[in-house]
């Protein structure tokens, strides 16, 4: 059996709101190995993001537990949470997250800095021109495209050479033809590197490009081939 990267078991999320208690995740339990692409899919507000969030260890769960590279996230301390992820794991979001004040090559060095990386100018310079922006790498994120700078969040991503990629509605932000072009480049990066991919979509053409596909409705996760879709 191929050895998984992260593994969600009995998941669940509740908070309180004016009416009591809401329910966002119910007993969610599943793991994904090394080197698949999984798509988790499901309507507006159906706790896709958060369940997104919980296995990154960046939101707690009300419930259950959450083993990334053989890790018990919730066992570790905020701060030991945060040195996994930075080990293991690269982010790609809707909104880009590129810090506003670095040059795109400022951006995709910044992990191979916080690393201790001494060849980060080198790596990321490399990582600019894969994904196309060769002639960018001085500009702010202000003058980029958004499809520019999703290219600069895709290079930051990569460019540690992560085992796991997590993506939140990664072309929520670009016209169809801008996101197609990236959901190209990831899919291709994600082959190149034999990373593990999960991507959180509403869109299920983009999910059925994956291995698996997700569904979360109501708070329940159930599993369904994604070429059926």
């Amino acid at each position: 059996m191929p050895e998984s990267i992260i593994a969600v078991r009995g998941v669940s999320k509740s908070v309180q709101d004016a009416s009591g208690s809401l329910d966002i995740l119910r007993d969610i339990d599943f793991s994904v190995s090394k080197g698949e692409t999984a798509a988790i899919v499901g309507a507006s507000g159906s706790g896709k993001s958060t369940l997104l969030a919980i296995m990154a260890g960046l939101d707690t769960p009300s419930a259950g537990q959450v083993l990334l590279a053989g890790q018990s996230m919730f066992d570790l301390s905020e701060d030991e949470r945060a040195a996994v992820r930075a080990q293991h794991v690269g982010f790609v979001f809707q909104s880009f997250q590129l810090m506003p004040h670095l040059t795109a090559l400022e951006n995709v060095m910044l992990p191979l800095e916080l690393a201790g990386r001494s060849d980060a100018r080198s790596a990321a310079t490399a990582m600019l021109q894969r994904v196309g922006l060769g002639e960018r790498l001085k500009h702010l994120p202000k003058v980029l495209s958004g499809g520019e700078q999703q290219r600069v969040a895709l290079a930051r991503a990569f460019v540690v050479q992560p085992a796991l990629l997590l993506a939140d509605e990664p072309t929520g932000s670009l016209d169809h033809g801008t996101g197609a072009a990236i959901m190209d480049l990831m899919f291709a990066l994600n082959r190149e590197q034999g990373t593990t991919l999960v991507l959180v979509t509403h869109d299920r053409q983009l999910a059925a490009r994956c291995e698996r596909m997700l569904v979360i409705e109501a708070g329940r996760l159930s599993e369904a081939p994604a070429q059926a879709v």
